[in-house]
């Protein structure tokens, strides 16, 4: 019984790997090496093409036809774009879907292969689906903490450029050389973006849509309205770095007085599935039922369910906002 489901599963891992490669990494290595055979040239052509490079958006795919179908589904491809943006990651929207797509294929066959239920098998390669998205998510997350963390440096170093003289572009781009990713690399962009054509308010209000923080568009709104109004940017800037940092802190308060709870709702949600997998190898005479009987698939269901539904509430209980 074992040894036709690991063969199935090794063929179908085996078929998604060559897939993978033949159309999502060559692709992506062939545009990469003629993007360098271009950047080496060094004329002033290659150059502008350079520049129409950097203020376009990252392809949906490297595949024409793929790009095109995907190019008519925006309520898909949008939200999975701006996600892959938060995140930093180098890839495309169709790499981004293939994964989701090799995640649900493998657990469905997998489930459906071991227990022969066609309903638990889809329902396990939905969940298997998000997986690839909740990674995604959680590295984008870590990346918008991290950039909160620098966001402060940030702007006391642009706020100490202006007071010596240099343009607001120029205090960008030191911004851009002078402090690690992310912040450098967003600064960064915004700062090629605005060189290379795109307006300056446009530029900041698309570096406060792509980083999905307050304190973003704090910053964003102050530097837009001193454009229209006038006044002492840099002053400013000073004053929004002071207030940034008290929140920070006022953070780091919150989550050390909410660490207990958090960690206790982690062990409430990890016990339940910690302790069938425990009893799995105990006593899997007992534990087949589960997945042998109807009536045991049925409240195996349902336990997933509510397993589900408890630890989405046990998080919004210890999700607490500052």
């Amino acid at each position: 019984m074992l040894l036709p489901v690991v063969g199935t599963f090794a063929l179908v891992a085996v078929i998604i790997g060559a897939a993978y490669v033949l159309l999502v990494l060559k692709p992506e290595q062939d545009e990469q090496s003629s993007l360098r055979r271009r950047m080496k040239g060094g004329s002033i052509a290659k150059a502008a093409s350079l520049g129409g490079l950097l203020k376009e958006d990252r392809p949906l795919s490297t595949i024409p036809f793929v790009r095109t179908i995907l190019a008519s589904t925006d309520a898909v491809t949008a939200p999975a774009q701006r996600l892959i943006d938060r995140s930093g990651l180098k890839v495309t929207v169709a790499t981004l879907l293939l994964m989701c797509l090799c995640a649900g294929t493998a657990a469905f066959l997998v489930i459906q292969s071991v227990t022969h239920y066609l309903f638990l098998g889809a329902a396990v390669g939905v969940m298997a689906m998000l997986v690839p998205i909740w990674v995604v998510n959680m590295i984008a997350g870590r990346r918008v903490m991290k950039f909160e963390e620098q966001f402060p440096e940030a702007i006391d170093l642009l706020a100490r450029a202006l007071r010596a003289g240099h343009a607001f572009t120029s205090g960008l781009l030191m911004v851009a050389e002078e402090l690690p990713a992310p912040v450098g690399t967003e600064f960064r962009l915004a700062y090629d973006r605005q060189n290379f054509g795109m307006p300056l308010p446009v530029a900041l209000r698309e570096l406060g849509n792509r980083v999905p923080l307050l304190d973003a568009k704090f910053f964003v709104t102050a530097v837009l309205t001193q454009r229209d109004a006038g006044g002492n940017l840099s002053e400013v800037l000073d004053n929004l770095a002071s207030v940034i940092r008290e929140r920070f802190k006022v953070k780091r308060q919150v989550r050390v007085v909410t660490a207990h709870a958090r960690m206790t709702g982690w062990v409430l949600a990890m016990l339940p599935p910690g302790l069938g997998v425990a009893l799995t190898f105990l006593s899997p005479e007992n534990m087949s039922v589960l997945w042998t009987d109807p009536l045991g698939i049925k409240f195996l269901v349902g336990a997933v369910i509510l397993q589900v539904i408890g630890t989405l509430i046990i998080r919004k209980l210890v999700d607490i906002e500052y």
